[in-house]
């Protein structure tokens, strides 16, 4: 057994997910078991090049985890033949030039979603990573999540029968900024830099949908901003013009319709940040975050309507949590782990750039369809 070691130049970590969950909790992790262990018994450790804007910034960074390279010259990265992999979670604005220097620098790219501002560039980014023979690949992450997967368990043994529905809640409420700092950044809030929940959540309500339940087939979207002033990092006040909150109905392949709504103006009463309700003719599932719990044909109760009396049980009781049966690792770190084999192995990686496209596709048509009032039908590949 030898250990190998793969360069990753990353771009855009010092922002809150590129940190926590790409560079502390995915490739940080990755050395810290040992690398990533491929089919012959070899094992990948991950060398860092951390790229970003601010020299003061990346210098904490690189000496709080002991990490020897960083820089805020990408020409300069991408030349070094030791970083195979470009690896982006900069802002969507600045994510397709970035990337398709990287191509053109002959480095596979894993990127974040949405791939890029507009389908035509989604299109394009994706074309070009083909045409080179590159390893590519987009973060897919929500697929990882322990709750979808024990839903995708579900779904693979047939417990649901024929699927009739979803119901996807998502969000909370973000502060404006002004009384208490806001939990994200402000440029989510600005569709001039790339804001917007439509083109932040759709791109990952269509990889959901898409290898859950089936390809989406059209869209009815209502998009709104409902919090219309907010006040910055720095406790400015600036006016919010990209969407924050969004309704949308998707007609998937089966006849199965998807209802999801997606809001940053929403407080929680619910168990987790997201949750999908399933229906089928045989049974039901409500996954979230971790938990997936279960109702099954033969277990439904038969409520009877009666505004009279009040209820006296409680309907979460009725349901049956579904077991974890084996260990759930952090989805991002499952990824990144696939990313390495695809690179190091050719190991199947399916979630590639093409893909994001398709995400970048429904989020351009809901916004679409939220615009002009109607139903979008999703043209086929």
């Amino acid at each position: 057994m030898t250990t190998k070691t793969l360069g990753v130049v990353m771009n855009g970590v010092t922002g809150r997910m590129g940190y926590r969950q790409h560079l502390l909790r995915s490739v940080l992790a990755i050395n810290e078991q040992g690398g990533v262990s491929l089919a012959g018994g070899d094992r990948v450790l991950l060398d860092p090049v951390l790229v970003g804007r601010s020299e003061a910034k990346l210098a904490d960074l690189a000496a709080r985890h002991g990490i020897a390279k960083w820089t805020t010259d990408l020409d300069a990265a991408l030349a070094d033949p030791a970083a195979s992999v470009y690896f982006d979670s900069q802002v969507t604005s600045a994510r397709v030039p970035a990337v398709l220097k990287a191509l053109e620098a002959g480095r596979h790219v894993y990127v974040e979603k949405p791939t890029a501002e507009t389908l035509e560039d989604a299109e394009a980014l994706a074309a070009r990573a083909a045409a080179s023979g590159l390893k590519h690949g987009v973060v897919q992450d929500k697929l990882f999540l322990p709750g979808l997967r024990k839903l995708k368990r579900l779904i693979d043994g047939g417990f649901f029968g024929r699927i009739l529905s979803v119901r996807g809640e998502f969000g909370y409420w973000v502060f404006e900024g002004d009384w208490q700092p806001a939990q994200r950044p402000s440029w989510n809030y600005r569709s001039e830099d790339g804001g917007g929940i439509v083109l932040d959540m759709f791109p990952h309500w269509a990889y959901v949908l898409e290898n859950l339940f089936g390809r989406v087939e059209s869209v009815i979207a209502k998009a709104v901003t409902h919090v219309p002033v907010r006040w910055d990092e720095n406790g400015r006040e600036y006016k919010a013009t990209a969407d924050d909150a969004a309704y949308g109905i998707f007609e998937l392949e089966g006849g199965i319709i998807a209802q999801i709504n997606s809001s940053w103006d929403v407080r929680v009463n619910r168990d987790e940040l997201v949750e999908f309700q399933v229906d089928g003719t045989e049974g039901s599932a409500v996954a979230g975050l971790r938990r997936c719990r279960v109702q099954h044909r033969s277990a439904t109760p038969k409520p009877v309507w009666n505004p009279d009396l009040p209820a006296t049980h409680s309907f979460r009781e009725q349901w049956q949590e579904v077991p974890d049966n084996e260990e759930f690792d952090n989805g991002f770190k499952v990824q990144w782990e696939m990313f390495v084999r695809h690179v190091m192995e050719d190991a199947p990686f399916p979630y590639d750039l093409a893909s994001g496209a398709r995400g970048v596709q429904l989020a351009q048509l809901g916004l679409l369809s939220s615009a002009q009032g109607r139903r979008i039908e999703v043209p086929r590949p």
